[in-house]
């Protein structure tokens, strides 16, 4: 059954979570029991809220990806200059003028790049629900652990 078709177990709690954008991380504890109780209880809810902390992670992903394809563009440029005979032969433009206009495009979009990511992980749950998910599987991995281990690391 699609999230459109399913209905929230309870409309208040449902409508405070929806305007939340399904984020409880920063909330007391005492509050946080009740809305997990809800999302254990309300699979409109649970489903709304993967959906929502999938989309931060994908802003995140992609902000950092375009990121490092502008440096990888910028490292491009400073080390290869593939473009000098494309740029002098073909447009008859002059050499310097193309590469100093491709590295002000490249930091342009570096920075611009930088303060989008900047921008997402301020407005996103992305941090907090990226660092729950490596606590669990850290957590996991440790239970798994042979004795021996466990008691190097005790040291």
């Amino acid at each position: 059954m699609s999230t459109a078709r399913m209905q929230c177990t309870d409309r208040v709690v449902g409508a405070i979570l929806a305007s939340w954008r399904y984020d409880i991380s920063g909330i007391s504890p005492e509050m946080r029991r009740d809305y997990e109780n809800h999302f254990a209880e309300c699979a409109r809810c649970r489903s709304r809220q993967k959906f929502h902390r999938s989309l931060d992670v994908a802003l995140a992903v992609l902000t950092s990806l375009a990121a490092l394809f502008f440096l990888f563009a910028l490292a491009v440029l400073k080390h290869i200059r593939p473009l000098e005979h494309v740029a002098f032969n073909v447009f008859g433009l002059d050499v310097q003028d193309t590469y100093h206009m491709l590295i002000s495009a490249g930091i342009a979009g570096l920075v611009f790049s930088v303060i989008a990511l900047a921008l997402v992980l301020m407005a996103t749950s992305a941090p907090s629900y990226l660092s729950d998910i490596a606590q669990s599987r850290a957590r996991l991995i440790e239970e798994r652990l042979p004795a021996a281990i466990k008691s190097l690391r005790s040291r």
